[in-house]
């Protein structure tokens, strides 16, 4: 261990125990109250930057556990999201299912395609594979609004896929599972923002 460094030992054990942790360390690291104008352009008094949480170590673990258990529930061929917010959770997800013995494959959707190379909007596919006719679950750190999800859903289906679910760790409960509905997209979440007040 580098001088210096402080080794975190679980304050809990098991799945409730490691969330409990989770939402702690994100109040901790990743949460704010005061005056916030979001990316939607709407105000709210709840701010999230999970990015802190996320590329901690305890942090990317945790996310990654609660991730997995309710992904490896869906029964997906993939999961994958919008850069950037999903691009950490994915990560963390792909090494612990290895790790669980449960792969789980990944990709994320650019906001922009490349303007060089392949052009791809979907990254992290190999040679030869496809998302056509498989299932797929989209993931993001926070829903306000729902477009974010919907992006990551559009690029998917767009290459074919399924999605019928998304899963989030946060969910800001201001109107993301309702228009995810009407698109047809049950929203699963680890954490809602009321947990937060």
């Amino acid at each position: 261990m580098a001088a210096g460094a402080v080794r975190r030992q679980p304050s809990a054990t098991g799945a409730d125990g490691d969330e409990s942790e989770l939402l702690e360390l994100i109040r901790s690291r990743s949460f704010r109250f005061g005056k916030f104008t979001l990316s939607s352009g709407a105000e709210s008094d709840l701010y999230f930057n999970l990015k802190p949480t996320m590329m901690d170590p305890r942090g990317a673990h945790l996310s990654a556990r609660a991730f997995l258990t309710r992904i490896l529930a869906e029964g997906v061929d993939y999961i994958g999201g919008l850069e950037m917010g999903a691009v950490p959770l994915i990560a963390s997800v792909a090494a612990l299912s290895d790790i669980e013995g449960a792969p789980v494959r990944t990709f994320f959707v650019r906001k922009q395609a490349k303007a060089y190379g392949t052009k791809d909007v979907i990254e992290g596919l190999g040679p030869g594979e496809s998302l056509e006719g498989k299932r797929v679950l989209v993931a993001d750190d926070v829903a306000t609004t729902g477009a974010s999800c919907m992006k990551a859903i559009d690029a998917a289906r767009g290459a074919g896929a399924i999605v019928d679910v998304a899963l989030v760790l946060v969910d800001r409960e201001e109107g993301g599972e309702a228009f995810l509905r009407e698109q047809g997209v049950k929203l699963l979440t680890v954490f809602t923002g009321s947990q937060f007040r």
